[in-house]
């Protein structure tokens, strides 16, 4: 990843609206937090920038039960025009990496995102944004970048809404 910007560190009291909009559905909280992301030093230019948005993708069971993307709303709210779902996908399952240690995340990511072989072409030269919620130890945000970047990627950058310390 060749940057990463963070609107906030996860600590009171952005560590509790974090959870209750991740984890109890409060969707309507993704304007406000994007505003606050964008606000962030440099991000508007980043975002204005970017060839490609793109939310980090959940699996398919992970969404399932969730019901929606917390990275995708906050995407959308973020850059409507360019955010692309269908770029990456998270193509295995993995075990909450938040109850996992970093070398245990490394395994756990190991091919867990690819991109669609169709969308190859959209990604060649791109300059493309991540966008997540939080970032723990950059983990999934480096292995997602990585993919990216070895399927064409120029730059890839990430906007979060928060960092752990």
């Amino acid at each position: 990843m060749d940057q990463c910007l963070a609107a906030v560190s996860y600590a009171y009291p952005w560590d509790g609206l974090i959870h209750a909009f991740k984890f109890r559905g409060e969707t309507g909280l993704a304007h406000s937090l994007a505003t606050l992301m964008r606000a962030t030093p440099w991000a508007e230019d980043l975002l204005e920038h970017a060839d490609l948005v793109v939310p980090l993708p959940l699996s398919d069971a992970r969404l399932r039960e969730r019901g929606y993307n917390q990275a995708l709303l906050l995407a959308r709210q973020l850059a409507p025009q360019t955010t692309r779902t269908d770029i990456l996908r998270k193509v295995r399952d993995t075990a909450p990496l938040h109850e996992l240690q970093r070398s245990e995340r490394l395994n756990a990511l190991e091919h867990a995102f690819a991109v669609a072989p169709m969308q190859v072409v959209q990604l060649t030269g791109r300059q493309v944004v991540l966008v997540d919620d939080v970032m723990t130890t950059g983990t999934t945000l480096n292995t997602a970048a990585r993919v990216l970047k070895a399927n064409g990627a120029a730059c890839v950058s990430a906007v979060v809404l928060a960092r752990t310390d």
